[in-house]
Parts: structure tokens; C-alpha cells; sequence
């Protein structure tokens, strides 16, 4: 069900211009707090792909790319859903050695997307990917990870709060992480649906990792779906965080160990997409061929939610919206970039 109540009584606690304003410099703060923290160097990335490489996200397998054709080039060419492996092999290319991994702006269409406050077709992330060794390939060095992600939004929020004072009324972000996996959440709360379990969850637990993120429970369905070929399901998850204003958990950033020939292997299998392990990149992971990473997506346009006290991405972001979100803005006053 989309989410298109807008809290009763909110008004935004910036004008339009200091939004624009803080945005930027939010982007700043949190870019260079985490490159330097986590050793990451920032790169460019590609708006789309070869249709033929294997190398787009397939997200949950259901998701339709945006095609065309471009003058010239026989591949058809696809809108990337996201950089997981694209990142991955230009690790290997740019020969960076183990502690070193990048970061770049990802920048996508979502034309399934069902539209809401939270979810736009349009999709801006920072996109960054780390080479890790095979004794690093653990969870504790994901959850050392996810502390220092927590950290620097911790800290963008702390610098921003004293721009921009008006901020202050808004709670601070605790890095107090709660570690949870999907199925300890399925025994908590057997009889909700998977988002219903996340807010009742994270209303009391405001800063959360949930964990092991594919793979089905034992209820026989998955918490949500993973493709096959980029996390391990078993090491990845969700940064959640409660965010005060519409009182709801959202996601700020999926990660995780990405896969190794023996997980890939398996996890192609149990979800039936054997078919891809002939694909340029799936040979090469298969074959070795690849480094050993870890990795993950931050939502560019969450985040700035979460640290400005919005209420609906289309404060922060400019995208085409159905009528429902225009007309439920419109009743409470929200303007829409």
C-alpha cells in the first residue's frame, strides 16, 4: 500500500532555497566522512550498460530496465537499477588492493516503482564497493562496517544541526545499533508482513541492522528480495531508522559481503538462475577471476530526509509523480520540486 499520508500538522523546517542549500552541503559532509573513514576513492560510473553484459542489478527479478537503442551500437543499452557489479570489476580494473574500494554517485530509473513518500522513480545513491580478504570475509568486519556508516550520518547530522539550528528539534541518530537477522524477526512477530515487522521493530530499536536478507524463512517466503549475484545472503542486510516525522522505519542503505564462487554458485541454483552463470560477469566470479568485496548502496535522497525532517522525497528530490502524491502534497501544503 503506498504512503501517501503526509503527518497532519507538518511543515517543513527549511525554506525551499536553505533545503537546496543544506542538500548540498549534507552531500559533502557524508561523502568525505565516509571515503576517508572506510579508504574508498571516488570514481565515475556508467548511466547504463550493454543489455548482453550481465552486469545490471537484477533487484527482486521483477523490475523492467529502461531499454533503448543507441546510433550505432549493436548491444541494446539498459539504465542501471544499481552498480553491484559493475562496481565489483572496476575494482579489479582500477587495481586497488585489499582495505581499498571506491565510491561513486549511482544514478537510476525505477519505472515499476510503485510511487509513494518514501519511493520515486528516480533513484540517487552513493554507491561504494571495498576489497576485503578471505579472513575478512565475515560478519564481524560487516558489523565494524556498518558502525562506521552509522557514525558519519551521526556526524553530518551533528555538523548540520549547527547551520542550521532549526534542525535541532529533530532527534539525534543513535549509533546504539540493534543487530537482528530476518527469521529472529519473523519469530518476533509471526502474523505481520514483512515492512509491518520492520516498524513495530524499529519504533522501539530507532537505529537497526537486519540481517541475512534473501534467502526464505522458515515460514517458506523471504523476508524481501535479494538477487542472487551480488550479496551472500547469509552477510548482508539493512541499515533501518526511525524516522520521527511520519513515524515509520525506512531503509537508508543495503549492504553486504558480496558473493564468492561458492555462494554465488549455490544461490544462482536456489533461485532458479542457473541460466546467467554464462554471463561475462557470472564466469568470471565463478572462475575466480574477481576480488574478494564487500559493498553497498546509501540513498542519497533518504538520507537528506532523514537529516532535513522531510516528509515526502519529493521535497528533496526532482521526479515525476501519479496524482495521488500530487494531490495529497498539494492538500498538505508540501511542495513538490
Amino acid at each position: 500500500m503506498p504512503e501517501l499520508t503526509i503527518p497532519q500538522g507538518y511543515t517543513s523546517l527549511l525554506t525551499m532555497y536553505e533545503t537546496q542549500k543544506a542538500i548540498g552541503l549534507l552531500k559533502r559532509l557524508f561523502e568525505d566522512n565516509l571515503a576517508g573513514a572506510l579508504r574508498l576513492h571516488r570514481v565515475s560510473a556508467p548511466l547504463f550498460v550493454s543489455a548482453t553484459s550481465g552486469i545490471n542489478d537484477d533487484l527482486n527479478g521483477v523490475e523492467r530496465p529502461v531499454s533503448f537503442q543507441i546510433n550505432g551500437v549493436s548491444p541494446t543499452a539498459q539504465v542501471v537499477h544499481s552498480l553491484a557489479k559493475w562496481k565489483r570489476m572496476a575494482l579489479r580494473d582500477y587495481q586497488f588492493q585489499p582495505g581499498e574500494g571506491l565510491y561513486t554517485d549511482m544514478n537510476a530509473i525505477r519505472k515499476d516503482e510503485v510511487l509513494d513518500s518514501l519511493h520515486s522513480a528516480y533513484v540517487d545513491q552513493w554507491d561504494w564497493e571495498k576489497i576485503i580478504t578471505p579472513e575478512e570475509r565475515n560478519l564481524d568486519t560487516l558489523k565494524a562496517t556498518v558502525q562506521v556508516i552509522v557514525n558519519s550520518l551521526s556526524e553530518t547530522q551533528y555538523y548540520l544541526r549547527s547551520l542550521f539550528p532549526q534542525l535541532n528539534v529533530l532527534p539525534r541518530i543513535s549509533r546504539d545499533i540493534t543487530w537482528i537477522t530476518t527469521q529472529e524477526l519473523e519469530d518476533l512477530y509471526p502474523d505481520l508482513e514483512p515492512h509491518a515487522r520492520e516498524c513495530a521493530f524499529v519504533k522501539d530499536h530507532p537505529t537497526t541492522f537486519l540481517m541475512q536478507i534473501g534467502g526464505k524463512l522458515r515460514s517458506g517466503k523471504p523476508h524481501d528480495g535479494r538477487a542472487p549475484d551480488y550479496d551472500d545472503w547469509s552477510m548482508n542486510g539493512d541499515i533501518l531508522v526511525w524516522d520521527s516525522v511520519s513515524s515509520r522505519s525506512f531503509e537508508v542503505s543495503s549492504m553486504g559481503i558480496r558473493v564468492d564462487p561458492e555462494s554465488l554458485d549455490r544461490q544462482l541454483t536456489l533461485a532458479g538462475c542457473d541460466s546467467r552463470r554464462e554471463l561475462p560477469f557470472h564466469k568470471a566470479l565463478l572462475n575466480g577471476e574477481l576480488p574478494l568485496t564487500m559493498g553497498g548502496g546509501i540513498g542519497q535522497s533518504r538520507v537528506s530526509m532523514l537529516l532535513l525532517g522531510k516528509a515526502h522525497i519529493g521535497e528533496v528530490q526532482s521526479s515525476l509523480w501519479d496524482d495521488a502524491n500530487i494531490q495529497a502534497c498539494k492538500a498538505a501544503g508540501v511542495k513538490l520540486l
